[in-house]
């Protein structure tokens, strides 16, 4: 398999429209973001415009600072969460010891697999040396790339959440959510597509009718079938 740039360009567009959403919902500036986060606000902009892209870990602190689930930025719901925020040197440090841990686990993925680091590099666009710096927690993984390996090495992305600081700090493992995890995969892209809304709308009505309201709809459908 080898990735298409054009699909690493469209995620960072995507990506970069779902960060600057999250932020206008939080109701924070460019600046006080940039602040947080540890980078300058032309860094920050440039993520928001799709022109490069975050790490993982600076991902996580964004949803951390917006006050959003990490899912926000596969999809487009946004969920409340209330919790402090970790101060600039534990950013640091959690940011570092998260960028080693993505890193062990593509390297235990890539070997797993049996794949050496120049074969990888070049089916997803890497310079090998980079790839090892990246797989060494040396330097920040931008989320596309990220994207990419995972899709190659046949892992979730999920692989790579920082699952205990999910469920300690943000509410979107809740029974509800673990719920529609548990669905099966084609049921959750039904779900997920807006084309289909009207037949859940129509499937929520259909629940809450009686019995008697059944039965009638059913032989009302057998009459025009007929």
């Amino acid at each position: 398999m080898k990735i298409d740039p054009r699909s690493i360009t469209i995620r960072e567009r995507k990506l970069g429209v779902l960060l600057r959403n999250a932020r206008q919902v939080a109701q924070k500036s460019l600046e006080e973001s940039a602040h947080f986060l540890g980078v300058s606000p032309q860094t920050l902009e440039a993520y928001e415009m799709g022109e490069v892209s975050p790490s993982l870990p600076h991902l996580e602190a964004l949803a951390e600072f917006y006050r959003v689930p990490i899912t926000h930025f596969w999809g487009n719901s946004l969920l409340p969460a209330n919790r402090q925020a970790l101060s600039a040197e534990q950013r640091e440090m959690v940011g570092q010891i998260r960028q080693r841990i993505i890193g062990a686990l593509l390297r235990k993925s890539r070997q797993e697999r049996g794949l050496t680091l120049e074969e990888l590099s070049q089916q997803v666009g890497i310079d090998a040396d980079q790839l090892e710096r990246y797989e060494l927690g040396e330097e920040a993984l931008p989320l596309p790339f990220l994207e990419a390996l995972a899709l190659i090495l046949q892992l979730k992305i999920q692989v790579f959440w920082d699952r205990e600081r999910l469920q300690k700090n943000m509410p979107i493992l809740d029974q509800s959510w673990q719920e529609f995890q548990a669905l099966p995969e084609e049921l959750r892209s039904f779900i997920c597509k807006p084309v289909n809304r009207p037949y859940l709308e129509l499937a929520q009505r259909l629940s809450e009718m009686s019995v008697e309201k059944l039965r009638a709809v059913a032989e009302g459908l057998l009459e025009i079938t007929l």
